[in-house]
């Protein structure tokens, strides 16, 4: 049995899963699914999103959305907690020795590490669209110690919507669900570029508010001293 066959097989269970437990199935898969990222996210939530449909419906859309974010969240402090109690070292080390079984390497970490420090604690938020980096995201924020109520507030946020994105999708597509994995496998780099632009607008927006805060504040200190 080929790599192929094992991650086919490792999909269709996952997608049993969540068809036969329902949210408790959901929650598992995507808490492994920041875990182990062959479990992909892009499979698993456009199903959801099919079973909001009919009249036996198995899932709302605010179900998955939720579920699908607290599952997240919990699987990211598996490598949050990495990243806090071991060094950068150590961490490469890992990814060295089992990084194939998860299909990580160093690169990933390298890129996980880039966005971080190029962005800060923000692309929590954002990384959580992109494939791969939302796993190893976490691990910068661990070695940087980030608060704790911050990484799982930025991480629930952006799980939330890119659960609710990829559920809805598959529920306007309804049973041609799997096309959203192909059209987000086809443009990945698509994905990397919308997010970091949308990295780049919302800190251009933080920017143009202080800028617009600190004329403003000169402008009045001028005006006062004119009345003087």
């Amino acid at each position: 049995m080929g790599l192929g066959d094992i991650l086919n097989a490792i999909n269709e269970w996952a997608l049993g899963l969540i068809s036969t437990l329902g949210y408790p199935g959901l929650g598992l898969v995507m808490l492994l699914e920041n875990v182990f990222p062959p479990i992909p996210s892009e499979l698993i939530l456009p199903l959801a999103g099919w079973l909001t449909l009919g009249e036996n419906a198995t899932f709302t859309l605010l179900g998955v959305t939720l579920v699908g974010a607290i599952g997240s969240v919990a699987g990211a402090f598996f490598f949050y907690g990495i990243g806090r109690w071991f060094d950068e070292s150590r961490v490469r080390y890992l990814l060295q020795r089992f990084g194939k079984w998860f299909m990580l390497s160093e690169s990933d970490l390298d890129t996980a590490l880039a966005w971080f420090k190029k962005y800060g604690e923000y692309v929590i938020f954002f990384g959580r669209m992109v494939p791969i980096v939302r796993s190893l995201i976490s691990v910068p924020a661990g070695l940087a110690k980030m608060n704790i109520p911050r990484f799982a507030f930025y991480t629930a946020l952006g799980t939330a919507l890119w659960s609710f994105l990829l559920a809805f999708a598959g529920r306007l597509l309804g049973e041609s669900w799997p096309i959203v994995s192909d059209i987000i496998n086809q443009y990945e780099n698509v994905v990397y570029v919308l997010c970091a632009i949308a990295v780049v607008g919302f800190f251009g927006y933080r920017f143009w508010q202080r800028r617009k805060k600190a004329v403003s504040g000169q402008l009045s200190a001028v005006s006062e001293s004119a009345n003087e």
